[in-house]
């Protein structure tokens, strides 16, 4: 069944679905993260997470792949993920 809000999309839930999360090189910067993403996220694995370092060194890159279950759950997601000070982009 199809929540309010999911019509506007042509995703169908639930579903996995990764987030690619950018940000600059901090100890703390993947820990936050996957703390954002677990309280959207519930059932989400930190030990799933996958990280990359751009060349320089300077950024960080992880990827977190969800079970999404709506629209609204990823909607509220992105947008405290974009809020964040650490946060370069979130795809």
């Amino acid at each position: 069944m199809s929540e309010a809000g999911d019509q506007d999309t042509l995703l169908e839930f639930p579903c996995d679905f990764p987030i690619k999360i950018m940000g600059l090189m901090r100890d703390d910067f993947t820990q936050s993260m996957v703390a954002i993403v677990t309280r959207h996220a519930p059932d989400f694995l930190a030990e799933n997470v996958e990280m990359r370092t751009s060349s320089g060194g300077k950024y960080l890159s992880i990827t977190c792949t969800i079970r999404a279950t709506s629209k609204p759950q990823l909607d509220n997601l992105y947008r405290e993920l974009t809020a964040h000070p650490l946060v370069k982009v979130a795809l």
